[in-house]
């Protein structure tokens, strides 16, 4: 093909557009031109592709030219230079721009050089800016190879170069001589690319031409074949691809003759762009820019819409022409997370808002973007002006629906049907609406124009969701031909008569459309297989599928009975669901007796029916078999519809049907009625507001079953009715004020069940108020296999508001309130992605008098029947709505939860797993461990059932339990008993069914925790050969786990591996579950984030606890450098590392894997799945901070970030140089750091130094990044000796080393003590306060001890004393002061002093009283906190670890610590020791705690006063068992040898009847060997005197023995290295 379009900008005929350009184009330029030098410039993508032919086909021309001046003398010949640039953004610089300007210079270029930019976008502009700057401008050639380039930036003379500061702020507008779109580059392009061009083309023809847009819509599948499919393409393909691309190119150019400089027109260009650019400010480079601006074209329609502009029909053209060629409509879009690598996409509308506020197109404040009227059609030739609520509202994923004000009875209108319409023009009490054309009816339609004979216009076609899949399935199958008429208001349908389908050569991809994919079953068996060898070659199967919603919804009957018929049906995936192949046979659909199970879906009988005349054999005799048939209006209107189409149905009893062999004849024209379903909205909102509502095309003649809502449903609940053939009215009783129905069977119209329910919570029986008013609705069964389980779904969100709400065998029953005792949920309603629960919600929210309004969570699921509901509910019936943007909810719960005095998040976890794995058991431990309640499902289901589950499932068999565990794993999660503050363990087939497989998936979408346990499967299948409490599923184990795997791993966010094959004692495990349990509620949280160490043993569970807790002294965090292990890919190994970390520290873990590439081990060739697999296990193991790598691949990098459970992990996006050529500021380093931050939460970048002055250099960049973005965590470092001062000034997590690990991670670590010192010699550390509060303190210790740590360290602190005898304002002044650098408590303040906590440790809540006051602030975070931490647990923990290790006692208090403050060896294996404690006054607490962290058990306690002790046992989160009678504690210890006891009883040497230690309790138990016996520690709390009774007692039966100053100092060790990050060294004490 050698057709060239030639177009004119600015008056030359400088665009030219066709095929295989290259040396037409050169013979143009050389001899056009007159150039001495052609100097190209392009990247090193397009150089390997096309530079050698561009060199060749310039040397043709010059030979050439030379041939034809060779009569006559000619000047010197052309040279052609070349420069190469590496590929991508950085590239565009003002660097990259001089070394080209640099190159050019000393190669001679002079005035009458030509730059000739061969490459996309960064290219143009980059070598644009050149040309347009060099010798003060040189002649300039664009030859785009992007699609972009060619149809966006290389037309208009925009020319720029990015800076750190911003994209294209420097640059000019410099005109090309030439613009040659060679089309053939475009086949080289990769598929993405070439769809980020398409999305200008669209846009281009969305402001300019209808004409060209229907080209687009009609013709997508060829145009993408000209550019995609492997075969070359055809000449027709050619010259479509032409006409497109000069369409798109010709209307910039005449815009940029226009507006050149863009002082108006010009703007109409950025239709899409203003919303479009928020969007890639915040999601680049993930997202490439057509893409984000395909998403902006479809918010900134919709925009339009909501303002009335542009109608819904204009809209849904748009997106459906932009899906077609593979772009994402919307930031919920699938397509779009795919692209950027999976996970939500968390653009905040008030960031993007931000983003805006920066838009050129601005006057002022005032947003402005380009509005459409029609396709083609601008409102204005230029932007439009837009409020701010209205942007936001659309860009919102939720939705807030404010309360209408009820409607009083005198300003309710007197009227009918009739005269409705009239009274509403002058009474704006009466609204008037058409909703959408019937969804039933719209698919229904389609399938039958498109396989009748003839021509049928269509109106009143639903555009949604659904009906886009059924054309363009009927599209791909060769069905019919569409085209759109008037605006797209009417869809012409060319059909088939059956003839020429053709089996489509991709999936017939259905969404979650549940109509298309029952009826395209069927007509998939309609496709002909080939009939001759060489076409039989190619597919003969089609594969229906859809959505993961669609894929767990059933379509089992209708595949048995098409089998049955001789129809070649396979499941691909699941049993009973899509995706199906279909296979086509040479007799196709036959027909004859079909056997049809109907009492699930109407719709399966609706696809048989539809498709019957065209059995290849007989006709179909249709039976309705198993029972009551459900929705049989449904069946009746699909029969009406067929009789209008020619074939008339023969009904030969109530259950069976003859359907005639032939074809449907198209009428000229079929309306689609109004979608009665929908119709019960509106008329709702009447109910419930008082208000009048005129519904049109909606009455008594309708096909649909809905249409009886209004009669069968309003009337008895006291609205007044009048309804005509099409039309139907509805008055509300006066204030909304509703009555239940005792019982309606709703079974004619399910889907209008949901309307139904919302109306009957807020109905009140008048005569008895207060009474039960329950509503009983039945016939609606088949509703759990809708979108979701719709019956489930309104029980689970009407709880919510605090109605109660009970599932039936087939309904439901809802308890009616009144509704200023309702309360919307904080969080917002779920909507399960089903447009119905939306909908009904946004009644419901109309009549709850919130001032916040009601919050739901999916705005957009309202597209598949109702895509303009939210304009119709404002502006149509009076509402109000507004955005809600869900992902700031999510963001703000996860700031509350890091900020707020409690601390955790108190949602409940979910525990699955195989049954035998131990999760009941666990699920008790870390229950307690929480001070939470604990559920077992199945024992939950046989209390509610009033059954065994033996008995249920050997009665009513394992379908029957299922269904059982189905509603009550519903009901306890949505029960506000259960769905906060419990573990809830599930049995371990609670996978098996869709239905809770959604309900989990909802769960962890919504911020939920499903915490899978995993135990070894022959440690499970030995447990379960003894266990017969619950009957064996039938199967072999194996089987049944390797089943059940994937779906436990897909459904699960955090993981739990029980390890079989170490040493450790069920007590441990138990502790380490407890512990994971703590991080991933929120519950444990970091304190300070100074420093981390980098652990780099092999095998650190290989070393002893004490080791490990001693590396761990003084830092705030641990590294684990997987990639440093023996066995870095064993999961089970690495697992088995974060354990032992975790019984030797409360550190939060860093989870690193580094590659070879950036410093470390893993192998760079192995950087994929297996690495990126690793990183996301760290995230489900609980590790607080994972090591993200930015220079991986961004899809998979961004799917380990959207793994993380908000709140819990923190992704820390690292970028290391080893080579130390990144420059600090300089434009890699500035790359690194914007894709970083898009990344993670943390920021790190590290290079090497080789001078001191790099560190310089590196402390001006940091804080520049600090000044523009003053929130972003982000350590920046130089490795090497010279870096070490970059340590020293790093402010936030600073990696350091210990002596004990042999090795440091990196060259240059310091420990903390060196980093300390060096802080404090550079004067960067400034003076700190330490007080000790309470009364009476003149005698104490404490400020000696710390001062002379203070002075060892070399800080500047001082530590005295604040004596009062309340915690009044001089404590709180003293506290809230910027010089507080942290406070000891003691008596009387423990308690009271907690009211200035920001935030308080697990443990002081657990303990029940604060000792330490910790102020935690960084330079990234906007205040100071105070946590409050309770140390008095740890110095007795510490001295009986550290008596334990010495060998002897500590009673002169001189042992010092071998653990860390958070470093207490935590539950060695003590179980079967017991303890006891004495007294049970407030450190009493303390020792309790401290025991059982230590692993002691049994705990005992005594006090002289009995009620006391029980008192305080009961308050403990673990068992204590009290004793009356101290001289029982021996036989309380239940056969185990007393191993501890702590006495904290006051020492009073006046009394004269001193306390008593019987004999008994330091005697060993009965029967112990005296070899065997463990040592025994008596701890002593008091320190005055240091040699009590107690101690003597104790020393005399010779156990070793703690006095109270040993515990002083271990507690103060504590409380110094918290405050300080330093090593205590030695004991002042002394």
């Amino acid at each position: 093909m050698s057709t060239v379009t030639r177009i004119s900008i600015l008056g030359e005929e400088s665009i030219v557009v066709g095929f295989g350009l290259t040396s037409a184009l050169w013979t143009d330029l050389v001899a056009n031109l007159k150039c001495s030098t052609f100097v190209v410039v392009t990247d090193t993508n397009i150089a390997r592709l096309y530079l050698d032919s561009h060199r060749d086909a310039f040397n043709t021309a010059i030979q050439q030219q030379q041939q034809q001046q060779q009569q006559r003398v000619s000047s010197a010949p052309s040279k052609f230079l070349s420069y190469v640039v590496p590929s991508g953004e950085p590239s565009k610089s003002r660097a990259t721009k001089s070394d080209i300007e640099d190159f050019m210079l000393e190669n001679g270029c002079t005035r009458d050089t030509c730059v000739v930019a061969l490459g996309g976008g960064v290219i143009g502009d980059l070598a644009g800016f050149v040309a347009a700057t060099f010798m003060r401008g040189v002649p300039f050639v664009q030859i785009p190879t992007t699609l972009l380039a060619m149809v966006d930036s290389s037309i208009g003379g925009k020319t720029a170069v990015d800076t750190p500061h911003a994209k294209n702020p420097i640059g000019a507008f410099w005109q090309p001589k030439r613009i040659f779109i060679d089309l053939a580059t475009l086949r080289t392009l990769p598929a993405r690319e070439f769809a980020n061009g398409m999305a200008e083309v669209i846009k281009t023809a969305a402001i300019s031409s209808e004409q060209d847009f229907r080209v687009l819509e009609d013709h997508a599948a060829e145009v993408r074949a000209a550019v995609l499919s492997t075969a070359e393409p055809t000449d027709e393909q050619k010259k479509l691809l032409v006409e497109v691309v000069a369409a798109s190119a010709r209307y910039k150019a005449h815009v940029v003759t226009t507006d050149e400089r863009e002082t108006g027109m010009r703007g109409l260009l950025n239709f899409g762009h203003t919303v479009g650019h928020a969007i890639e400010g915040l999601l680049t480079p993930r997202a490439l820019h057509g893409e984000c601006v395909a998403v902006g074209m479809v918010l900134e329609a919709e925009i339009a819409r909501n303002l009335g502009h542009l109608s819904q029909v204009a809209v849904g053209r748009l997106a459906s022409c932009i899906r077609q060629y593979e772009l994402p409509v919307g930031l919920d879009d699938a397509r779009l997370r795919d692209l950027v690598g999976g996970g939500d996409i968390k653009c905040l509308v008030a960031d993007m808002m931000a983003v805006m506020r920066l838009d050129k197109k601005n006057v002022g404040a005032q947003k402005r973007m380009v509005l459409l009227k029609a396709i083609g059609e601008p409102v204005e030739q230029r932007a439009s002006n837009v409020a701010d609520n209205v942007i936001e509202a659309i860009l919102s994923l939720g939705v807030t629906v404010h309360p209408v004000p009820p409607c009083s009875p005198a300003s309710q209108p007197t009227v009918t049907a009739a005269t409705a319409e009239k009274i509403s023009l002058a009474d704006p009490a009466v609204h008037v609406i058409t909703p959408p054309g019937s969804k039933s009816i719209s698919n229904r339609a389609l399938l039958l124009a498109a396989l009748g004979k003839g021509t049928c216009i269509l109106r009143n076609l639903l555009h949604s969701d659904d009906t886009r899949v059924m054309v363009s399935a009927l599209q791909q199958t060769g069905a019919a031909r569409f085209e759109w008429r008037d605006g797209g208001r009417e869809l012409i349908v060319h059909g088939s008569g059956g003839h020429g389908l053709r089996i489509p050569s991709e999936p017939l991809y259905l969404g979650n459309a549940g109509t298309a994919a029952r009826f395209l079953t069927t007509f998939a068996n309609l496709l002909p297989a080939s009939p001759n060898e060489q076409q039989q070659q190619h597919q003969q199967h089609t594969i229906v599928t859809g959505n993961a919603r669609m894929k767990q919804r059933p379509i089992e009957p209708l595949v048995t009975a098409l089998r049955a018929a001789g129809c070649e049906i396979e499941y691909v995936e699941t049993s009973g669901c899509l995706p199906l192949k279909v296979t086509a046979t040479q007799s196709g659909f036959t027909g004859g007796h079909i056997a049809l199970a109907a009492k699930v879906s109407s719709q399966y009988v609706s696809s048989v029916l539809l498709c019957a005349p065209y059995a290849t054999k007989a006709d179909v005799v249709l039976e309705l078999v198993g029972g009551k048939v459900i929705s049989q209006p449904y069946i009746d209107m699909t029969i009406a519809m067929m009789r209008s189409f020619g074939v008339e149905v023969e009904r030969l009893s109530p259950t069976t049907y003859r359907i005639p062999r032939g074809h449907y004849t198209n009428p000229a024209e079929y309306t689609i009625e109004s979608d009665a379903s929908s119709a019960t909205y509106p008329l709702a909102f009447a109910a419930i507001t008082g208000h009048s509502v005129l519904v049109r095309s909606i009455g008594s003649a309708s096909l649909q079953g809905d249409a009886r809502f209004a009669v069968d449903v309003l009337r008895p609940m006291g609205c007044t009715v009048e309804q005509t053939a099409d039309a139907t009215f509805v008055t509300g009783p006066p204030g909304g004020l509703l009555r239940p129905l005792p019982h309606v069977d709703m079974e004619p119209m399910t889907d209008a069940f949901l309307t139904a329910s919302v109306l009957a919570a807020v109905a009140i029986d008048p005569k008895n108020p207060s009474g039960e008013n329950a509503t009983s609705i039945t016939g609606i069964a088949n509703q759990r296999v809708k979108e979701c389980n719709r019956i489930a779904a309104m029980v689970t969100e009407l709880s919510k508001f605090g109605v109660t709400a009970s599932e039936l065998p087939d309904g439901i029953k809802i308890h009616g309130r009144k509704r200023d005792s309702l309360i919307p949920p904080p969080d917002g309603v779920h909507c399960y992605d089903d447009h119905r629960v939306a909908m009904s919600f946004s009644i419901l929210g109309c009549a709850v008098p919130s001032s916040n309004g009601t919050r739901l969570q999916e705005r957009r699921c309202v597209e598949k029947t109702w895509p303009q509901w939210w304009d119709a509910l404002e502006h149509s019936l009076g509402g109000r709505v507004s955005g809600f943007d869900i992902h700031a909810q999510q963001s703000a719960h996860v700031a509350a939860s890091s900020a707020d005095k409690e601390g955790a998040v108190n949602k409940s976890v979910v525990v699955i797993g195989m049954r035998g794995a131990g999760k009941s058991t666990l699920g008790r431990a870390g229950a307690a461990g929480l001070g939470w309640g604990c559920i077992d499902l199945d024992a939950h289901m046989e209390q509610t059932l009033g059954r065994t589950i033996p008995d249920i499932v050997n009665k009513d068999g394992w379908e029957a339990f299922r269904a059982h565990e189905a509603r009550i794993l519903a009901d306890v999660l949505a029960s506000p008993q259960y769905s906060t503050s419990h573990v809830i363990v599930c049995g371990g087939g609670v996978v098996e069914t869709p239905d809770n497989r959604t309900v989990l998936a909802n769960y962890t979408a919504s911020g939920g925790v499903v915490l899978q346990v995993i135990q070894d499967l022959d440690s499970i299948i030995s447990y379960l050969a003894t266990d017969t409490s619950r009957p064996m599923f039938g199967q072999d184990m194996r089987a049944v786990w390797e089943r059940r795997k994937p779906w436990y791993d897909s459904l699960s966010n955090a993981e739990f591996i029980i390890d079989s094959s170490s040493n450790i004692s069920w007590a441990t495990i138990e502790s380490d579950f407890a512990r994971l349990l703590e991080i991933v509620t929120g519950t444990r949280r970091p304190i300070n984030t100074r420093s981390f160490v980098s652990l780099t043993w092999p095998d650190p569970s290989a070393i002893s606890s004490s080791i490990l807790a001693e590396v761990c002294r003084g830092s705030d965090a641990v590294e684990l450098r997987v990639d440093l292990l023996a066995r870095p890919r064993d999961a089970g190994f690495v697992n088995r590392q974060i354990l032992a970390i975790r019984r030797a520290t409360t550190l939060p873990i860093i989870y690193t894997v580094r590659t070879a590439a950036q410093g470390g081990r893993w192998p760079d060739a192995d950087a994929g799945a297996e690495m990126f697999a690793s990183l996301r296990s760290g995230i489900r193991w609980g590790c607080e901070y994972v090591d993200v790598e930015v220079g991986h691949d961004v899809v998979q990098t961004s799917q380990v970030a959207s793994a993380r459970i908000h709140g819990v992990t923190s992704i820390l996006a690292s970028w290391h140089d080893p080579s130390g050529k990144m420059a600090w500021g300089g434009e890699r380093c500035v790359d690194i750091f914007e894709r970083a931050r898009r990344i993670g939460d943390v920021v790190k970048i590290v290079s090497v130094a080789k001078t001191i002055q790099d560190n310089f250099a590196l402390s001006e960049y940091v804080s520049r990044c600090r000044e523009r973005y003053p929130l972003i965590p982000f350590i920046a470092l130089n490795m090497g000796n010279a870096g070490r001062l970059s340590r020293v000034m790093c402010e936030f997590f600073t990696p350091v080393t210990h002596p004990l690990l042999g090795v440091a991670a990196a060259p240059g670590q310091m420990n903390v003590d060196d980093i300390a010192r060096t802080r404090t010699s550079i004067g960067a550390t400034t003076k700190k306060q330490f007080y000790l509060l309470g009364t009476p303190i003149s005698h104490s210790m404490s400020p000696k001890m710390h001062n002379t740590w203070f002075a060892q360290s070399g800080l500047p602190h001082e530590y005295s004393l604040l004596e009062t005898a309340t915690v009044d304002s001089v404590v709180e002044e003293a506290v809230r002061a910027p010089a507080f650098g942290g406070a000891s408590v003691t008596m009387p303040h423990k308690i009271d002093v907690m009211r200035l906590c920001d935030r308080i440790t697990p443990e002081a809540k657990a303990i029940g009283a604060v000792n330490t006051l910790i102020p935690v602030s960084s330079p990234y975070s906007p205040q100071t906190q105070v946590v409050g931490d309770n140390t008095d647990w740890i110095g007795i923990a510490r001295s009986i670890d550290s008596t334990l290790a010495s060998g002897s006692s500590a009673a002169s208090a001189t042992a010092t610590s071998p653990t860390s403050a958070s470093a207490v060896s935590i539950n060695d294996d003590r179980s079967g020791i017991a303890a006891l404690v004495i007294g049970a006054g407030g450190t009493s607490r303390a020792a309790l705690f401290a025991l059982h962290r230590l692993g002691y058990s049994p705990i005992i306690l005594f006090n002289r006063t009995p009620s006391r002790a029980h008192e305080l046992a009961a308050s403990m989160r673990f068992k204590v068992t009290v004793v009356e009678d101290l001289a029982d504690a021996s036989a309380a210890a239940d056969g185990a040898s007393i191993g501890v006891i702590v006495s904290a009883i006051p020492v009073d040497s006046s009394s004269d009847k001193p306390f008593v230690y019987p004999p008994s309790i330091f005697a060993s138990a009965s029967g112990d060997d005296s070899d065997t016996l463990p040592v025994r520690v008596a701890v002593e709390l008091a320190y005055k005197p240091l040699v009590t009774p107690f101690i003597t007692a104790a020393e005399s039966a010779g156990w070793r023995t703690v006095n109270g100053l040993s515990i002083l100092h271990h507690q103060g060790v504590a409380q110094y290295e918290a405050w300080t990050g330093c090593t205590a060294r030695g004991n002042p004490l002394n």
